[in-house]
């Protein structure tokens, strides 16, 4: 499989400030890839060099295998951009916007005329596309803001905080629309400080901070990585005395609420046997069992200190 997106040992300053400090990652081709990290990490930094508005003070970006410095325009015309401003002109309609970027990026006016309306139904603007963007809300906006990054019909979006500040109806579309983007080969890059919604929607995530990235994988292995111990949650079918289980929990992490017992242990496996066994000796039902690994943002806060 190809990399979507190949970033090798890049800088940028601005004066003094280092706000990107020699991160080199790689997006796969078909993956949704999440680009983390408290305010002022440097995300929106490294989305525009991402995008080609500003040059890297040192290293290379490539979007599928081209160089974003010496070949911008044909990059670009494989990418879809979600900007952090509004890119969308506040007087012109929604239709009049999708038409305008439409042959900015020289999509013939009978294709674009036909995705036009595919997305504005799909994004639920339809019944909107004559009114003048100026008084949509901010839900509206975003939305229409996808339908403008995607009406060329590019193969990797680019979206920079795509959901924040959103209401809940706004926010659910976007997230399964880009899902079904994404089943159809479409790559997707986001940058969020939103962990929960980087949790829902990505396969794969960077952790940046200050510049630099902490951590590339997984979102499980991201969270199982700083986490050595999980809790383990059980509840019995009535309150009896729970000490005796008081032994696997590690530094004294042992809680017991009426029939529920919490307790946090390093090997998950050995413990659950003796849970179990526990129950049979003393001829109690175990009416359910978890065991809780830590968030995306426990992991987060963990590796960033935010």
């Amino acid at each position: 499989m190809r990399n979507a997106i190949e970033v090798v040992n890049v800088s940028k300053f601005f004066g003094k400030i280092k706000a990107v400090d020699n991160i080199s990652f790689t997006v796969q081709e078909g993956e949704i890839f999440g680009f983390l990290g408290p305010n002022g990490a440097g995300k929106t930094t490294t989305m525009r060099m991402l995008t080609g508005l500003i040059k890297p003070d040192t290293g290379q970006i490539r979007i599928f295998g081209l160089d974003i410095i010496r070949s911008p325009l044909k990059a670009k015309q494989l990418m879809g951009i979600l900007p952090e401003m509004s890119n969308a002109y506040i007087d012109l309609s929604a239709w009049d916007n999708l038409m305008l970027v439409g042959g900015l990026y020289g999509v013939p006016r009978r294709v674009r005329e036909e995705r036009g309306e595919r997305l504005l139904k799909q994004f639920k603007l339809f019944d909107r596309r004559n009114q003048l963007v100026k008084g949509f809300s901010k839900g509206m906006k975003q939305r229409l803001l996808v339908c403008m990054a995607l009406i060329h019909d590019p193969i990797l979006l680019l979206l920079d905080e795509p959901t924040s500040g959103l209401d809940v109806e706004s926010t659910i579309l976007i997230r399964n629309i880009l899902r079904e983007l994404n089943e159809k080969g479409v790559t997707v890059f986001i940058t969020t400080h939103n962990m929960e919604e980087a949790g829902k929607l990505c396969g794969r995530v960077a952790i940046v901070n200050h510049g630099r990235i902490l951590v590339t994988d997984t979102v499980e292995n991201v969270k199982n990585k700083t986490e050595r111990f999980k809790i383990l949650e059980v509840v019995f079918d009535r309150v009896a005395d729970f000490t005796e289980l008081a032994s696997l929990a590690v530094n004294g992490e042992f809680n017991v609420f009426d029939e529920r017992v919490r307790l946090v242990v390093e090997d998950v496996d050995a413990a659950l046997n003796r849970v179990v066994d526990y129950a049979r000796n003393n001829s109690i039902r175990i009416i359910s069992l978890n065991t809780l690994t830590p968030s995306l943002e426990d992991a987060f806060i963990k590796l960033t200190g935010s």
